[in-house]
Order: structure tokens, then sequence, then C-alpha cells
């Protein structure tokens, strides 16, 4: 440990240029703690003014109720989960005891011997120690990889069929007090210009959207106080009215901004215009959590993950969850993203509607982003993916352009079914304004996109990625009904089948 650490966990975090991390560094922060990142800092300071009413202002329970949650080493116990996939490393070189499990996926997708009407979604799926068995077959085992990988795509055709959602996201804003250590939009990152659309320009870029064929928006923003919550809120009506002669309106707009309060899930249900309210825990491991985020509201790792319960709480039933993967061994986050999936299903009754699968990318003065802690490889990767489906089958999966086209194929194949196409991470990416009126495009050393909160691997134009995916067979589709009643037909048509 350095003879200095608060000074040197400051200069690492608030370096005005990319700052080179190395897995060294990264474990000697581990001592430093969230506290010691603000300290001596300019940035730091204005956070810390910022946050109040219980350390969130961008959204707190304004009419002062009081609601009890679990705790959230109750909801993620990590302990169990670390044990668990200690523990079935042996199970996991069996291959009767993997073919077992894979076979019990392949039937629980069919709903064989279930009561459809009452059973549970996630327990159509499997137990988090059978997919912690799963997690430890070695890659190296070619027979056992094909089999998981045969049993993901099945499932997949069985519930999904050859449909692929496509979507674009939105950036509204860009200005953000997070410290996130792996996004290009931390606040201590300098070399971004920061914006935010105006009514003009937001109507030029969902046009210019609607233009290529897109019906389903992500709506995305920062958590600063020149955007605040109210401000979004006016994006979505908004955005909601758009509509572009021949093309018509966005028939469903999803969200993904910072955690709220259960007061502005009701405010946000009421709009009626929002499907689905979209958050990512970005870790599932507390102690990495403190790390990867050592400020500002963001680094509350409790209030985040409860976010989903107060959007139940508040009547928004549609959530998506999901991981970045890379921050931490990916086994571990995907038995976060289950145990997260099995507690709003054993509360609420009801889990979460989507589960999206980041991997961290380049982003430009991220420097977590450019010195991977957890780097998962290409076939790790395809694992991972094949091992949500037989867990969660009838849960949709969404993947993003950071992976590369043929990334994305191969992943269509084990379970993704639903993705976005044309996508600019950066603000007014599609017209020019905002954010991508300021400054020049800039490329990373593989020659991704690295403009805006992430780089981006497929800049496939929305026409071309349509085009591809017919020629491969699939039907792309801009469904904007819940899947949930796709899902209830499913259901009945195997019903029907069976009888």
């Amino acid at each position: 440990s350095p003879p200095f650490p608060f000074l040197f966990f400051s200069v690492c975090v608030f370096a005005p240029s990319p700052f080179s991390f190395n897995k060294d560094m990264l474990r000697t922060l581990t001592s430093v703690g969230p506290k010691a990142a603000c300290a001596g800092t300019v940035l730091g300071v204005a956070a810390r003014r910022w946050v109040s009413h219980g350390g969130h202002a961008w959204s707190y329970e304004r009419d002062g109720a009081v609601y009890k949650y679990k705790k959230a080493e109750e909801i993620i116990d990590t302990p169990m989960l670390e044990g668990l996939l200690d523990q079935t490393k042996r199970d996991a070189q069996d291959v009767h005891a993997v073919r077992d499990i894979l076979q019990k996926a392949r039937e629980h997708a069919l709903l064989k011997g279930f009561n459809t009407a009452a059973a549970s979604e996630y327990v159509q799926g499997l137990t988090l120690k059978e997919t912690a068995t799963l997690l430890n077959v070695p890659t190296e085992h070619a027979e056992l990889m094909n089999e998981l990988f045969d049993s993901a795509l099945q499932i997949k055709q069985t519930i999904y069929g050859k449909r692929i959602v496509l979507f674009a996201p939105l950036y509204l804003a860009n200005w953000c007090v997070g410290s996130c250590l792996y996004c290009g939009y931390r606040a201590a990152n300098k070399d971004i210009p920061r914006s935010i659309l105006t009514n003009e320009e937001i109507k030029q870029e969902v046009t210019a959207l609607q233009k290529q064929g897109h019906k389903r928006l992500l709506l995305l923003s920062g958590e600063h106080p020149k955007y605040t919550f109210d401000n979004f809120l006016d994006a979505l009506h908004l955005v909601a009215d758009i509509k572009a002669e021949p093309h018509g309106e966005i028939r469903r707009i999803n969200v993904e901004i910072p955690p709220v309060s259960v007061y502005d899930m009701k405010r946000l249900k009421a709009t009626d215009k929002c499907g689905t309210y979209a958050l990512f825990q970005e870790t599932y491991h507390p102690a990495t959590y403190k790390i990867m985020h050592p400020y500002g509201p963001k680094s509350d790792y409790e209030f985040r993950l409860l976010t989903m319960d107060r959007a139940q709480l508040g009547g928004m039933d549609d959530v998506g969850i999901g991981a970045l993967f890379g921050l931490h061994d990916y086994r571990f986050e995907v038995m976060g993203l289950l145990a997260h999936a099995q507690h709003l299903d054993a509360t609420y009754n009801v889990g979460p509607h989507t589960i999206s699968i980041p991997r961290i990318k380049p982003a430009m003065g991220a420097p977590m982003a450019e010195n991977v802690p957890h780097e998962v490889d290409d076939i790790n990767f395809k694992k991972l993916v094949a091992i949500l489906r037989c867990a969660v089958p009838y849960t949709g999966m969404i993947l993003s352009t950071r992976e590369s086209p043929a990334m994305r194929k191969e992943l269509l194949n084990l379970g993704i079914s639903q993705m976005s196409a044309g996508s600019h991470t950066e603000v007014g990416g599609y017209t020019g304004v905002g954010e991508a009126k300021e400054r020049a495009r800039v490329q990373t050393n593989d020659g991704d996109e690295c403009d805006g909160q992430f780089s981006v691997s497929d800049v496939r134009p929305t026409p071309q990625v349509i085009k591809e995916l017919m020629l491969d067979g699939y039907i792309p589709s801009w469904l904007y009904g819940s899947w949930r009643s796709e899902r209830a037909c499913t259901c009945a048509n195997q019903r029907w089948r069976r009888v």
C-alpha cells in the first residue's frame, strides 16, 4: 500500500485524462474505501453538497412515506453465492449431473410437469445451485459446452421462435455526478462536452429514428441537478407525442434513468407512457461496487439494489435488470442476477421483464474500461449467455451494440431475444446536435467508435441490421405490447399442442 493512499486514490480517480490502471492498483484501492475518493477534490465537495435527502437528491420520498425493505445482504447473500460456486466445482466435472441439469432446463421451458396457471417464471428455470454448477463447467470440455449451447438454442426457439425485437437508445443528457470508473460520462471526465437536448433537438432525434423504422426507444440520462426527474418526465411526454409522417409514432418507450423513489415511480407510472424501467446494478459484488463507485449517489449499493423494489411498490411492474460484465468474476454476477430476479419474484410475484448482459468496452476518460479487472473472453461470454437462457427461460435477454456484428450473430443462437440497432451513445448522435455537434468523432485502437458513454462495436446502420437478420432467417420486430402477454400466448400454445 502506498504511503499516502488518500492522495493516490484521488489522483487515480480525478486525473483529467485517462489514468492507466492495472490490477495491482485495483487491489491497492480495495483498502481505501469510498470516502477517500472525495478527499481534497473540488468535484468531491460539489458532489457532497448536492447529495441530500438521505443521499439521493435526484429523487426522494416527497410525501414522507416510509417503506420497509429487505437488507441488501438478504437479497444478495455474498457468502452463500460464493459458497455455491465453490461447492459445485466437483459437480461440474460430472458429465451426467450436468446433462441432468440441461435436460431439466429444456423440460421446464416446455412447462412439463407444471400447473401453468400458478407456476412462477423462476420456478420454471434453474436453481442457484444448478446455475452455479453450469457456471463451473470448463470451457475446454467441448462436448458439454456444445450441449449447453444446443439447450439454450432449443429453449430460445421454443419460447421466442425467430423473432428478434429491435430498439434504439436515445440519450437526453450526459451531465452526471457519478464516479463510475468504467463510464465515459463520469463527473471527473473533463474531456467530454456536456449537453442536454432541447425540445427541438429531441424532435429531430426521434424523427430521425422513426425514419430508420424504429418504433421502440430506450430513453437515458445521467444523474445531475442540471437535468432533473421533472425534466425527464417532460421529455418522456414529448417523445410519446412525436409523429413523423408517414412513419407514425413511437409505440413503446422504455427508460434507463437513475434510481427513483416510490413517489416518483408512481409519477412515472401515471404518465402511461413508460413501458419498462431498466437499471443495472453494474456489479452485484458489494466490495467491488464500492471501488467502482467511490463517491456520489451511486456509491450506495443498497439504495441502487432496492430500486426495483421501489418500482414494484410504485406500480412499475415491468423492470429490467443487468450487470456490467468485467468488473468482477462473471460467475458471481450471473448468480447475483438470478438471486435478484428470484427475490423480485418471491416478494412481488413478478420477476424482471428483461436481463441485459453488457460487456465492458473502452470509454473515453474511464480508467477501468481501458484496464478491465475481470475481462470476460468470448467463449465465457457465450457460456454465460447460454446459462442465463437456461436459468430464466421466460425473461427477455438484451444485447447492445457494444458487441461486434459477428458476436451478436452468434449470441442470437444462445438466448438473445432483443437487440439495439444503429445505436449512438452520445447526446445528439443521430442528427449531429448536442454533444455530437461539439466534438469530432474519435476512435479506439481497434476501430470501435468511442465518442459517447462507451464505444460501439456494431456500427451498421439499422436497415443493414434488418436486412442481415432477415437473410439469417430471423423476423425483426418492434413489438410494443408486454412480453408477458406474449409469454401467456406461448404457454397457451404449448398447452394446446400437447392436447
